[in-house]
């Protein structure tokens, strides 16, 4: 019999690992902060209430990932809407702590509404990957197990959405 004060020293550790990861990936799927802390409230349910039932703990982040991943696409069939009709909300809160980088953190600001604006454009299936990798922090392959797909095409709709943004941003830039 397993020790209950165990699992939640587990849940909190796990809790405290993950959150921010899932947050930000949740955040930029469905750009609501509202629904965002609902999706990961349910998805840290699901793991207090599934923890002991998990059989190998080192797949913990893929298990965190999928959850997700199905609340966000549950989200979306009960308000019976398309992934791309939503515009990119002010997804990118910046805390600032002091004012001696005030003018950078409103540039990264700036910056990550313009990728944001930018990645809303680009097929969903292509902004999934995206965001699991540079907000998730998931590994190729850990995408790969996630969404269900071959590794290779993780890495090529990567590459292909990294292209996108460059040729985009660079439009901007330019202008």
């Amino acid at each position: 019999m397993s020790n209950p004060l165990e699992n939640i020293i587990d849940f909190t550790l796990i809790y405290n690992r993950y959150k921010r990861q899932l947050f930000n990936f949740s955040l930029k799927m469905v750009n609501d902060r509202f629904t965002c802390e609902d999706i990961i409230q349910n998805v840290f349910i699901k793991l207090f209430e599934n923890l002991k039932s998990i059989r190998n703990p080192d797949r913990i982040q893929y298990w965190l990932f999928s959850t997700a991943r199905n609340e966000i696409y549950t989200f979306y069939r009960r308000k019976k809407v398309h992934l791309d009709q939503f515009g990119a909300e002010d997804s990118t809160e910046i805390d600032i702590e002091s004012g001696d980088n005030v003018d950078y953190e409103y540039e990264q600001k700036e910056l990550s509404e313009i990728v944001m604006n930018e990645l809303n454009k680009i097929a969903i299936e292509q902004k999934e990957i995206f965001l699991l990798k540079e907000y998730g922090g998931l590994s190729y392959k850990e995408i790969a197990e996630v969404m269900k797909i071959d590794e290779d095409l993780v890495k090529s709709r990567l590459f292909k959405t990294r292209q996108k943004l460059i040729k985009r941003l660079s439009r901007i830039v330019t202008r």
